[in-house]
């Protein structure tokens, strides 16, 4: 699990194999079978994670139990309750395994002593961070104001592995649509 995310920051920023060593001893290696809950709404998150194999989500259930999934983690990616691990409130959602997924879990302070040990480590997650709450405030306005069309093509674009991957209605509901309606779309976009 730690040559991927070796490979991972390498192509990031520049390290010595010593301060990799010191990083990697941050991280914890954990293998979660399909469908295990990692956090749940109302827990505090303890960890940040990074996803080696597999793919994770971060999803809201309303109060009549449907679920809305705000995010996919394949590989490569980072997930998270930013606002719980930071502050140390309750979760808004859960995240839990779409696959048998193989993570490295960072503690809440993984940034700071990533900071005393590699510099150019810590403002890279600074900009990992920035990034992530861009796509967010992305994702917010597609929902608001784009056609489920192109939304669905944004999905594509953001996640191209996920889509053969995931079954049809965990896209539909990052969408915010209904599976048939995702049919709908998918023929259309196939056939422009």
């Amino acid at each position: 699990m730690v040559e991927v995310f070796k490979a991972y920051l390498k192509g990031k920023v520049s390290f010595t194999d010593e301060q990799f060593k010191a990083i990697s001893s941050l991280c914890i290696p954990k293998t979660i079978t399909k469908g295990a809950i990692l956090l749940r709404e109302g827990e505090v998150c303890q960890y940040n994670m990074f996803v080696v194999k597999g793919c994770l989500r971060s999803y809201v259930i309303d109060k009549n139990g449907k679920e809305h999934i705000i995010q996919f983690a394949p590989e490569n990616w980072w997930i998270s309750e930013q606002n719980s691990l930071v502050k140390q409130e309750p979760a808004m959602f859960f995240i839990d395994a779409v696959d048998d997924t193989q993570v490295l879990l960072s503690e809440r302070d993984f940034n700071e002593k990533l900071g005393e040990i590699l510099p150019a480590g810590a403002q890279m997650l600074q900009g990992l961070f920035q990034n992530s709450f861009k796509a967010m405030q992305k994702r917010v306005v597609n929902l608001l104001s784009a056609s489920a069309e192109q939304r669905y093509v944004e999905f594509m674009k953001m996640y191209p592995t996920v889509a053969s991957r995931v079954p049809q209605k965990m896209i539909a509901s990052y969408l915010g649509i209904t599976p048939e309606s995702l049919s709908r779309i998918r023929k259309d976009v196939a056939h422009n």
